[in-house]
């Protein structure tokens, strides 16, 4: 047997394993039980949006906050994190349009605008405008919120998000319901990249291990976090996470530690509206977290390197090198030889092709993309260790004009 044949033989058999023992992550049904019962009582809530920096957004995400048709007491608190290109003041001229707008007696929700001034040592950014917005609303007269809806500036909801989320936290007792909103795929980078993103997300934290409510498999998603007030007390949280850069995971961690029900899935009717239509833009949205997610360890990130390239590259390259040596070879044993690299390694690929197929599915694109997981692959490792270089040059976790540091043991541990 070759070095090339047993190394096909190797990622077929990962791939099998990822097939049938990995979560099923590659199933796409998780999504928001359809149809829940409705609460008798509608319980309060406020939607907190941190925000540095997010003029271009707003327009698009924010009004579809506040026409939220929910029935019971709700409210926006927009954070505005130190920013720059006037971001507070394009939410209060959308507020006010939109009261403009709105008809007599009919619905949606009032902002309220604050900022926190410069994060304190040991936060990073959005978990301190998070804080601060959470405080604002526990301080009203009217008293604290029954629920937090965590949702970022880029996140636009159908005018039924919050009413499906709570009724879903409810019916079910859930003290954490998260969407992975559907990012946006209109560019060719965006549409090569960003299934793959969520698709590798998947992969590491299969939503159906989540949902079962057993094991220590935790996560949501930061875009779009339903978050039982009293579940984040138990937790202590934003507090206990302060300094996660991977903040979703960290929450869906806290919560779930302090015995609380979480729920993760994707979504139908929450959709990001953030452009990236460049191979940079993309880039840099990956490099950002990709090392923090690996806790800045060189071991775990020569694992990863090594696990990418025997699971999604070498298949391709066994099937071309059977291929080949199979074409030319002079003897039978060389022949037998190349032919097992080259079924090996297509069968490798095609079961990576035959997962990803449902998520190319619902993010609308053909399938014939499932073809060139291994050269999005290529690019996510690359991606990868550029994180672990710029962490190394100080320029680690870097977000809109802020670095931050390697966190502590104690956040690492959290991730």
């Amino acid at each position: 047997m070759s070095v090339m044949g047993w190394i096909a033989l190797f990622s077929c058999a990962a791939w099998v394993w990822l097939l049938l023992g990995q979560g099923l992550f590659w199933r796409t049904d998780q999504r928001l039980p359809p149809g829940s019962a409705e609460p008798e009582r509608w319980p309060s809530v406020a939607v907190v949006v941190p925000a540095r920096d997010e003029a271009g957004v707003l327009p698009v995400s924010l009004p579809s906050l506040l026409g939220q048709d929910y029935p019971g007491r709700a409210e926006v608190v927009l954070v505005d994190d130190g920013s720059t290109d006037g971001t507070g003041d394009v939410a209060r001229a959308l507020a006010r349009a939109a009261d403009r707008a709105r008809r007599p007696g009919g619905g949606g929700l009032p902002l309220t605008v604050v900022s926190p001034g410069p994060p304190e040592p040991g936060w990073t950014g959005k978990l301190w405008a998070v804080r601060h917005g959470v405080g604002a609303v526990r301080a009203r007269e009217g008293g604290a919120p029954e629920f937090l809806l965590l949702t970022d500036a880029d996140i636009a909801h159908a005018p039924d998000s919050l009413r499906r989320l709570v009724a879903a936290a409810e019916a079910h007792r859930l003290d954490l319901v998260s969407q992975m909103a559907r990012l946006r795929v209109s560019g060719c980078w965006e549409r090569l990249v960003v299934p793959a993103f969520v698709y590798f997300f998947c992969q590491l934290y299969p939503f159906r291990r989540i949902n079962r409510g057993v094991g220590r498999t935790a996560a949501a998603a930061g875009g779009c976090v339903l978050l039982r007030a009293e579940a984040a007390g138990r937790a202590g949280v934003p507090e206990a996470i302060r300094d996660a850069v991977i903040d979703d995971v960290a929450l869906a961690r806290a919560v779930r530690r302090a015995g609380g029900r979480i729920w993760l899935g994707l979504a139908e009717h929450v959709d990001s509206v953030r452009p990236y239509p460049r191979l940079a833009d993309l880039w840099g949205m990956v490099a950002r977290s990709a090392y923090a997610q690996l806790r800045h360890s060189a071991a775990l990130l020569a694992l990863t390197v090594a696990g990418l390239a025997l699971v999604y590259l070498a298949p391709p390259v066994c099937l071309a090198a059977g291929l080949a040596g199979a074409g030319g070879a002079s003897s039978a044993g060389g022949g037998g030889a190349a032919a097992v690299a080259a079924w090996a390694g297509g069968a490798a690929w095609a079961l990576m092709a035959g997962t990803y197929a449902p998520m190319l599915r619902y993010y609308r694109q053909p399938l014939w993309q499932a073809a060139l997981l291994p050269l999005t692959a290529g690019l996510y490792l690359l991606m990868t260790v550029d994180s672990a270089v710029r962490h190394h040059r100080g320029r680690g976790a870097a977000w809109k004009g802020r670095t931050y540091p390697a966190s502590a043991p104690r956040a690492a541990a959290d991730r």
